[in-house]
């Protein structure tokens, strides 16, 4: 697998349409960082966000998710619960090639915090918004910033098309938009 470059991403972002919408360099004045960087390219996160409260004393059981387990909140800031976490999605747009696996890595603004972002990989002909989890693994409360850089998306590029992706077998999450809970 090779890691794919700037180049590649800006070429594929303004003549494929694989990252909508596109920032063609990295911005940071005052802001989280987000944009296209060397090998990579940082998305921002939504506004809209679903953050995890135990009010009911569920129990979190991915095959029936409940979602009141969620309180709903648009904002700017996001502040998640002490050792809790919160979903949200990335402002950009993902249209994954046949011949590309996407990785997501945090932000070292976050990590350094106790902020952890996860992302599962984006799969070949995978498309939508990015669902991201933010945990908060400190015991204060913790602030996002919507609509500034959350996670990096690292590009790798294999040996030759899949035989099967994620659009050919109909992916749960094919297309999705904003926020996504869990599906069986």
């Amino acid at each position: 697998m090779t890691i794919l470059s700037d180049r590649w991403i800006r070429r594929m972002a303004q003549d494929k349409g694989m990252i909508e919408p596109f920032v063609d360099s990295q911005k940071r004045d005052g802001v989280i960082s987000y944009g296209l960087s060397s090998y990579g390219y940082d998305a921002r996160v939504g506004s809209s966000f679903k953050i995890f409260t135990n009010v009911d004393s569920a129990v979190v059981d991915p095959k029936r998710f409940d979602a009141n387990s969620f309180v709903d909140r648009t904002t700017d800031v996001c502040i998640i619960p002490p050792n809790s976490f919160a979903l949200a999605s990335t402002v950009e747009y993902f249209r994954i090639p046949r011949d590309v696996l996407v990785i997501c890595v945090g932000k070292s603004t976050y990590a350094r915090c106790g902020i952890i972002v996860n992302v599962t990989p984006l799969e070949p002909e995978w498309e939508g918004h990015v669902t991201l989890e933010f945990s908060n693994t400190t015991p204060l409360p913790a602030r996002i910033y919507a609509n500034e850089g959350a996670c990096q998306f690292l590009f790798l590029q294999g040996n030759e098309p899949c035989e099967v992706s994620y659009r050919d077998k109909a992916g749960k999450y094919q297309g999705q938009r904003g926020v996504t809970l869990p599906r069986i």
